[in-house]
């Protein structure tokens, strides 16, 4: 079952997810992020670093390969 509740009301909300938690009720949050979260959100994206090298290879090597029949303008 869902049960969608809407408010503006942060003490509500506060009250509602205390009460969801006792009685072990999941809860999925949709709608407007809070700022804490949303600013931790672009600091993972800007800061992210791959562990592994990518499967798709060194993409100006590849393009070399794909390119090597065709002239372009520039090359002369």
């Amino acid at each position: 079952m869902e049960l969608i509740l809407k408010t503006d009301n942060e003490s509500n909300i506060a009250k509602i997810v205390a009460l969801a938690k006792k009685l072990n009720v999941t809860i999925e949050q949709r709608g407007k992020a809070v700022e804490g979260e949303k600013d931790e959100l672009i600091r993972r994206i800007l800061n992210f670093k791959a562990k592994s090298p990518s499967s798709f290879g060194d993409v100006g090597e590849w393009q070399n390969n794909e390119r090597q029949d065709r002239d372009l303008p520039f090359s002369k």
